[in-house]
């Protein structure tokens, strides 16, 4: 629909402001727009350019001109080359489209002037408040620095996060015949190199490390033709010559994060409004997919208030789903060092997927070949997917990979698990998982959350508990049952779920204690009293007595849990511990009170039984535990004899600030599993079998352990099972239930196709 947007100024002749310009102007050639570049026509920075087919589809569509012009220029291939430790694996059918960046700007220069468009080079565009005054549509691609979007800082509220590593953009003058990474294990720490051709002679080569590799290397104190020579000589095996630069210097990568991306009739586009580590080839994509979008939606809406809020609606989830993965790649290669003495083919896997774009299985699609060496690397049966390998615990032998995860059912009276909790935990054990764990189990009547939660700490309730573990074991033969123990802390007393979570009960409330008299929420919560030693000391022999009656109730597994904000939790977070004694202060003292309660398990628990622990990773608050301290964490309740560390986050402070996406909790427990080399049980938003299989498949995790899923499919892994035809050991269907074993079948939905067709 046209509306009067006439006249339109562009900040910044990237990719993004020249293509934006270009479509308006092919759009309505009435319209008056002129771009401003400060530089001239054939500076730029970096050398090629990567376009997927997604985007090289909606150029087609919307100028046919310009999706010719870079057909002709392209370089194609489909192989992607992993190089570590003198070995390389290839992974296919990957399909890659570049160009050299300087060609691109070439050609959408070309298509701007031919449409009428004013190219002003060399020139500082005016102040965008001057461009607001005098157009009707000021367009902001003026890049990671915008200094439009920081004349605006109150309204765009910006968030830049300046990350680990140290980068180079650099060029070798010969082209790959396949996307490369490259990995040298130097004196001074490791180092990576990316590449890939963008024409018949030339290929873009980026060479990264951590920053305090790249300061131990000398780099920080070399120009950029020092530089540029060092890292040829780095990476001679691959390169064999020199490398050239463009201008080039030693980058930290910044993500940029707008709460709003306009403000009046002025809009954000490219990395003035977003960025997406390089490491998946989207900052020039998303900024041409944002040039097409916000082209549309002008085209589309009835005035330019509703471009510019359709504009935004369409193209934020995409551009924040590309952050989250591009955070997950940017943080892989942070993390590089604690991958490198991965299996060859693993290694690989795990580069390939790290983004969790590229899963097992369209991994398989695109090279079968490939996927089943890694499986058989990974030790998989022929015709078995990751999740149907077996695993063992001490004595215990699980027959797949899948657990159901600790859920509270807030459905137990007086602390007795019920007939709910037998259809509910023998559901899940009928379903096919490896192993199914309770909620947490109380260790006390004050220790509980609500009072619908269930406990262990009377003969009622191990009676009730052994009617689960015996059903558990005569119906669902192979499915193991473990107990999760805990102690609500600060966060007792309070309403069922559905009642109003975390709020305090309206009557009958019991005492709570903590490490620290900090309530859970200022104003809302009741304040804990500080559990002096004799108190420690009678917590610690009810979590022995509830270890007691789980070895009776014959239980598989036991778990303490040390998560999610309750008593053990408490002691080791900082923001919930304030204690001065030795129970206090720093992280090996805040250790010491879950450490003893794990000890005091531990001995009553059966040396052939394996025992694992949960903990909260981060705390998503400032000031609270750290990834890096999840990692000590982990190596203490390691040492004291923990089989397997169940890896969570949060939970801890009320606000916290997670960053929600798919599987966003397992780098934590890919973290603590490649640096100590443990067993790790993954757990958080893992919601699909190919999930489960490519964590596994990359070292991420040994386990995992899915909840919703769970409510939604009590059978989950049995169908996870059929979807991939798999009959095998690893996943039996119950005998009564093994008439449906196979996807039913459902009513045809092709035509009949044609046989004929008469000219």
């Amino acid at each position: 629909m046209r509306h009067g947007t006439r006249r339109i100024a562009v900040i910044g002749g990237g990719p993004g402001g020249l293509y934006a310009a270009a479509l308006l102007k092919r759009l309505d050639p009435e319209r008056s727009i002129t771009v401003w570049e400060r530089n001239a026509p054939d500076d730029t920075f970096g050398f090629g350019v990567v376009l997927s087919d997604e985007t090289l589809g909606g150029i087609e569509h919307a100028d046919p001109v310009v999706y010719r012009a870079l057909q002709a220029e392209f370089v194609r291939w489909d192989d992607i080359d992993i190089v570590h430790r003198g070995r390389t694996q290839t992974s296919g059918g990957h399909g890659f489209a570049a160009l050299g960046r300087r060609r691109l700007l070439e050609i959408l220069h070309e298509r701007c002037q031919s449409l009428g468009v004013r190219l002003r080079f060399r020139e500082e565009a005016p102040p965008a408040a001057e461009l607001a005054a005098t157009h009707d549509l000021v367009i902001a691609a003026d890049g990671v620095h915008s200094a439009t979007r920081e004349a605006y800082a109150d309204t765009f509220r910006p968030t830049l996060t300046a990350h680990r590593n140290r980068y180079i953009w650099l060029a070798a003058d010969f082209a790959l015949d396949a996307f490369r990474f490259e990995i040298a294990e130097t004196e001074h720490g490791v180092m990576q190199l990316h590449a890939y051709p963008f024409s018949a002679g030339a290929s873009t080569v980026i060479v990264e490390m951590r920053e305090e590799v790249w300061r131990a290397a000398g780099l920080d104190t070399m120009d950029a033709a020092a530089s540029t020579e060092r890292c040829a000589k780095i990476f001679a095996d691959v390169l064999g010559r020199p490398l050239r630069s463009n201008n080039s210097s030693w980058l930290t990568f910044r993500t940029v994060v707008n709460a709003r991306w306009s403000h009046a009739n002025t809009v954000l586009i490219g990395d003035a409004a977003h960025t997406a580590h390089f490491s998946i080839g989207s900052g020039t994509k998303l900024a041409v997919e944002d040039a097409l979008a916000l082209a549309a939606c002008i085209e589309e809406e009835p005035d330019l208030p509703a471009a510019l809020l359709a504009y935004e609606a369409e193209r934020r989830p995409v551009v924040e789903s590309t952050q989250r993965a591009a955070a997950a790649s940017l943080r892989w290669f942070e993390e590089l060092g604690t991958y490198v003495d991965q299996a060859p083919r693993q290694f690989a896997f795990n580069l390939l997927t790290r983004s969790r774009r590229v899963t097992h299985d369209n991994l398989r699609l695109r090279d079968a070949g490939f996927t089943a060496a890694v499986e058989e690397e990974f030790g998989c049966a022929p015709d078995t997917p990751p999740m149907f390998t077996p695993l063992r615990l001490r004595g215990l032998e699980l027959r797949n990979r899948v657990i159901v995860s600790p859920m509270d059912m807030y459905s137990a009276v007086d602390g007795v698990p019920g007939d709910f909790h037998l259809v509910h935990l023998g559901a899940r054990a009928l379903g096919g998982a490896g192993l199914v764990m309770t909620e947490m189990v109380c260790v006390s009547a004050e220790g509980r959350i609500t009072p619908g939660c269930a406990g262990l700490y009377t003969p009622a309730q191990a009676a009730a508990w052994t009617r689960i573990t015996d059903f558990v074991h005569t119906s669902a033969p192979g499915t193991a049952i473990g107990i999760q123990l805990g102690h609500s802390g600060r966060k007792g007393s309070t309403k069922l779920m559905w009642d109003g979570i975390d709020q305090p009960l309206d009557a009958g409330n019991w005492p709570l204690s903590a490490a620290s008299p900090i309530p859970y929420a200022e104003g809302v919560n009741q304040v804990p009293h500080t559990l002096d030693r004799a108190g420690l000391e009678v917590i610690r022999a009810q979590f022995a007595a509830a270890a007691r009656h789980a070895v009776t109730c014959d239980f598989d597994l036991l778990e303490l849990h040390c998560a999610h904000g309750y008593l053990l939790s408490g002691f080791l977070s900082p923001l919930t511990n304030r204690r001065t004694d030795t129970y206090g202060g720093p992280l090996s003292n805040r250790l010491r009170f879950p450490l003893e309660v794990f000890d005091a398990v531990r001995a009553e628990w059966p040396d052939d039984r394996p025992m694992t622990v949960r903990i909260s990773a981060t705390d998503w608050a400032d000031g609270g535990t750290t990834a890096e301290d999840a990692v000590e964490i982990a190596r203490a309740f390691v040492a004291h004899g923990a089989d397997a560390i169940d890896v969570s986050t949060g939970q801890v402070v009320p606000d916290e600030r997670p960053e929600y996406g798919r599987s966003y909790q397992t780098p934590y427990a890919d973290r603590i599993r490649n640096t100590l080399v443990v067993p790790v049980i993954a757990v958080g938003a893992i919601s699909s079998w190919d999930d489960v299989n490519s964590l596994l498949l990359a070292g991420r995790a040994d386990l995992c352990a899915l909840a919703r899923p769970h409510l939604y499919d009590p059978h989950w892994t049995l169908h996870a099972a059929a979807e991939q035809g798999y009959a095998g050991p690893g996943a039996p269907w119950p005998l009564p239930y093994r008439a449906g074993s196979r996807t039913p079948p459902t009513g045809r939905t092709d035509a009949p196709k044609p046989r004929l067709t008469l000219g």
